[in-house]
């Protein structure tokens, strides 16, 4: 039987302030990205996160982004490659704490937003970062972009590493996401999202929005917890995997 991880983007509340669908998502999910303070989450949601995960035995994830809380981390920052270094292995660290505190092991590293985003195209900045997971602790699994410089350069780094597809979002020619500023960038059906997802598993390919059949590998599968529609999208997903004789395991 083959199995794919079902990821979900968690922890991105702070304060007052709550996002997302947590406790729900963690019912249908296998891995779970938490935000680590910088773009959103703060300690004591990271915590939480930590603690609802591990209830649910879903693997854990950091889930590290540009020092952007306003703009949510999708805003692009231009930074040195040490800072880009500094940055990934301050929020990992930070999150490692409270999973060790809370009796767990962190799994998994998937960087937010738009230091994702760059670090599929740029490869020095993919180094950065893939060298700071790899210096900090190797056994850690570097999820990024199918196709990307990250996953190159984590494989050069040593590290294991987790070819991510997106289950709410449209794709270009080259295979990155299209950007949200465009209006067609977000799936907004959870059939369409599902259909989109069981084809690139069959087909190991996406149809970008111009119709460009892009070549596509999926370890992982991403569901954005701040979607309005996350837990129908992840249900969906979830009874299409195994109405397919799929099942869903961490990697």
């Amino acid at each position: 039987m083959r199995s794919i991880d079902l990821n979900c983007d968690m922890g991105e509340g702070f304060g007052i302030y709550e996002l997302g669908h947590d406790e729900q998502l963690l019912a249908e999910v296998t891995s779970a990205n938490i935000a680590c303070g910088f773009h959103a989450g703060d300690p004591s949601v990271m915590r939480r996160t930590v603690q609802s995960a591990l209830r649910h035995g879903v693997a854990i994830g950091a889930h590290p982004g540009f020092a952007d809380l306003a703009g949510f981390g999708r805003r692009q920052m231009q930074l040195s490659v040490q800072e880009v270094r500094d940055l990934i292995t301050y929020q990992i660290g930070a999150l490692q704490a409270f999973v060790h505190q809370e009796g767990g092991r962190l799994h998994h590293v998937k960087p937010h937003g738009a230091l994702y985003n760059m670090a599929a195209v740029s490869l020095p900045l993919a180094e950065a970062i893939a060298g700071a997971i790899a210096d900090l602790d190797s056994s850690l699994i570097l999820y990024g972009l199918s196709g990307s410089q990250l996953i190159e350069a984590g494989r050069a780094a040593g590290l294991t590493v987790a070819s991510e597809v997106f289950a709410d979002r449209t794709y270009q020619a080259d295979g990155t996401l299209t950007p949200r500023t465009h209006q067609n960038a977000m799936l907004h059906d959870a059939s369409q999202a599902a259909e989109q997802i069981m084809n690139m598993l069959h087909t190991r390919t996406v149809r970008a929005i111009d119709g460009t059949v892009v070549p596509i590998e999926a370890a992982t599968v991403c569901i954005h917890g701040d979607g309005a529609r996350a837990v129908d999208f992840a249900r969906e997903l979830k009874k299409c995997l195994l109405a397919e004789g799929i099942a869903l395991n961490t990697i």
